[in-house]
């Protein structure tokens, strides 16, 4: 079980390490829809939102309660019938914030457990949002003295929570609930010292009150090379009655990933035999046989989460620069398009390099996880989070640093603003 905050892949860990990609091939696939109405589109600009930015040091730096989020990793975002917005987090802090300086000597807010310890990890939470904008409450599993991951641990393994959708109970039914995508991971060695692999499931939550009524699993290994199995969930938009889900394969020699597609009627995602998978032609019934809609190799391929959000006909997905040489797979987000789901998927086009908060050893702080959050989509402009974390020298635990300096792993929030890419739709 991992003892610190990762970055979650061993593909990642190999930015610092290693740049061996295979050879990139676009799909092959028609895309759908009426190509007059279906435009390129990239990043045109962007601005801090430091509202966003703000509302989660508030509340993470609120010590009125000791068992509530102060840190997390792996941000997404769900908005609820009644107005509320559910914010999901992997590898998550809670514990109490201490005024600077930090043991360091340096003058940042740092983390203890309540009893002056050192604080635990959680492996998932979950954080709700009022109508407003306001954060007021955290989700955990476990009991008040000793709170545990919202979705609980499996034997030998853990759970991250990643998309999540508001959808009928079955299809045609009044009632709502919310459905949400995990991935399921185990401990592992070599390449695998950020996780094994393991499967996608389906966590399904009642409203409003959030009661977690059960879990299924949606995918399982889809191969017995662990390299090769795709977990589900790095985006999921609906469209046409279909909900479209994501992910992502984990090459450990490759700091860049292939992106898959597979979709499931809206009401059923959390029925296996109603999932069906892109296999370069068609829908089919076997996630074994699905095929890259992105192909990873030389310039291109997506890091192990990124997002995919509608912009008018088009579809755009956002991802960490993994094929942009040097330290970009961890300080850039770039882009692709598409006029269908399943491809053909064009870019990257255009880069945007986020703020990343200051510390002593920049070189090791890094953003990855560029999610959009499209329910606070404004005057045009989506909002988009990056996580931060700090990746030292191989063998140092990054524990200290976190629990030093609580802004090395929070969210941070971009306004981005899209238009349409110039020449053949690359850089």
């Amino acid at each position: 079980m991992p003892t610190a905050p990762t970055i979650r892949t061993a593909a990642v860990a190999a930015l610092l390490l290693a740049s061996v990609v295979p050879a990139w091939v676009l799909p092959g696939a028609t895309p759908s829809g009426r190509a007059s109405d279906c435009r390129g589109r990239r990043i045109d600009s962007w601005s801090a939102d430091s509202r966003h930015t703000a509302e989660f040091a508030r509340y993470g730096d609120d010590n009125t309660r000791v068992d509530d989020w102060t840190g997390g990793d792996g941000t997404h975002s769900v908005r609820l019938p009644d107005g509320r917005t559910l914010w999901l987090f992997s590898d998550t802090f809670l514990d109490r914030i201490q005024a600077p300086p930090n043991p360091r000597g340096e003058q940042h807010r740092w983390r203890t457990a309540d009893s002056g310890g050192v604080p635990l990890l959680r492996h998932n939470s979950a954080v709700l949002m009022s109508r407003s904008g306001r954060l007021e409450r955290t989700l955990t599993g476990g009991t008040t003295t000793a709170p545990g991951p919202y979705f609980p641990d499996p034997p030998g393994g853990w759970r991250w929570p990643v998309r999540a959708s508001v959808e009928p109970r079955s299809p045609g039914a009044p009632e709502k609930v919310v459905r949400v995508l995990l991935w399921r991971r185990a401990p592992g060695t070599g390449p695998w010292i950020f996780g094994l692999p393991l499967g996608t499931e389906v966590a399904t939550l009642s409203l409003p009150g959030l009661r977690l009524e059960g879990l299924t699993e949606a995918v399982g290994r889809t191969a017995a090379d662990p390299g090769r199995r795709v977990l589900y969930g790095a985006a999921a938009v609906r469209d046409a009655g279909w909900t479209y889900v994501f992910g992502g394969d984990d090459p450990p020699s490759s700091p860049a990933s292939s992106a898959y597609v597979a979709r499931a009627p809206v009401g059923r995602l959390a029925d296996r035999g109603s999932w069906r998978f892109w296999d370069g032609a068609h829908w089919q019934r076997r996630a074994g046989r699905a095929a890259p809609v992105l192909r990873a190799g030389g310039p291109r391929g997506v890091g192990s989460s990124f997002t995919v959000v509608r912009d008018g006909a088009a579809w755009l997905l956002f991802t960490m620069d993994t094929g942009g040489g040097g330290a970009a797979g961890l300080r850039t987000i770039t882009t692709y398009w598409s006029c269908s789901p399943h491809g053909p998927w064009r870019g990257p086009n255009g880069s945007l390099t986020p703020p990343r908060p200051q510390a002593a050893d920049p070189q090791h702080v890094a953003v990855y996880n560029p999610q959009i959050h499209p329910e606070f989509t404004t005057n045009g402009e989506f909002l988009l989070s990056y996580d931060i974390n700090w990746l030292g020298p191989p063998g140092i635990p990054a524990d200290a640093r976190l629990n030093g300096d609580v802004e090395l792993y929070r969210p941070r929030f971009l306004r981005v603003r899209t238009g349409a890419p110039g020449g053949d739709g690359g850089r």
